[in-house]
């Protein structure tokens, strides 16, 4: 009788550490709360880093033989007349002035509006 009882006792001491071991894990503040990815500023370029932004975002409906609403973005000179009027800026940020872009579509990521912003401060330069 005490066998068995020592054999209940162990298996349900095993069983409980078995249980246990299962469910402890360890999660970093990184895994539980991930960060979004940094925005690189650095050396801002219009064909580094604003024309792949327009390409992605306005080129399909603002390019060809009749873009829509008659506002081209197919080449630098007609980004630089949107940048330079603000119709650009002011489209992109969803601001009250303007009709909000891409039409119909989600307003284009913080990093990529940052990123034109800081082209248009330093004077829309071909680079």
């Amino acid at each position: 009788m005490v066998l068995q009882i020592i054999k209940k006792t162990a298996f349900l001491t095993g069983l409980l550490l078995l249980i246990g071991l299962n469910s402890c894990y360890y999660d970093s503040v990184e895994d539980l709360y991930p960060q979004p990815p940094v925005c690189d500023t650095t050396g801002v370029t219009y064909s580094g880093s604003v024309k792949p932004i327009i390409d992605a975002n306005c080129f399909a409906c603002h390019s060809g033989s009749a873009p829509s609403g008659n506002i081209s973005l197919a080449n630098y000179n007609d980004v630089v007349v949107a940048a330079q009027n603000g119709s650009l800026l002011g489209v992109i940020r969803h601001e009250n002035a303007w009709s909000p872009m891409p039409k119909n579509g989600n307003k284009i990521d913080d990093c990529s509006i940052t990123k034109i912003e800081i082209w248009v401060d330093s004077g829309t330069p071909n680079n």
